[in-house]
């Protein structure tokens, strides 16, 4: 017993079926006109009670994620959508860090910059006393020595 004797072609699959619609048209001939309408009427009946086909959808969604991570189809922009804003992130905490570099560079350079063209040399401003002449501020006319020097 071979299946493969069972099975029929495509081509003799067609024959079958074209022999069988003509015998069918030729039947279709040869009953009664009131068969025919009862035939035609009940067809129409269950078109009409006939339900509509429901369509099922399936969409695999992950909860709180707008993409579907479990598909295996990742497109580009599904891609881009969450690598631009990680480079955006990484380049902009560069540009920070830069920024605060640079800020730091510069207030060093205007301190160094008001030590060395001031007329006081940088060991004075470690003096404990010159520390207290700068708070104090400049010496009172009466305390000048000029005015002990000339009164005596």
């Amino acid at each position: 017993m071979k299946h493969l004797d069972d099975q029929l072609t495509q081509t003799q699959a067609d024959q079958f079926g074209q022999a069988s619609a003509a015998l069918l048209r030729q039947g279709a001939h040869t009953i009664p006109q009131n068969i025919k309408d009862r035939l035609y009427a009940a067809r129409m009946k269950a078109l009409s009670v006939k339900k509509p086909e429901k369509v099922r959808i399936q969409k695999q969604v992950l909860a709180g994620s707008g993409r579907n991570w479990t598909s295996g189809s990742s497109s580009t922009w599904d891609t881009l959508g969450w690598i631009a804003p990680l480079v955006v992130l990484v380049f902009g905490l560069i540009g920070i860090a830069q920024w605060q570099d640079d800020s730091r560079i510069n207030d060093i350079a205007e301190v160094d910059a008001a030590l060395l063209s001031d007329d006081v040399p940088p060991d004075a401003y470690a003096d404990s006393g010159f520390m207290a002449f700068l708070k104090n501020g400049p010496l009172s006319e009466s305390d000048s020595p000029s005015d002990t020097i000339q009164s005596k």
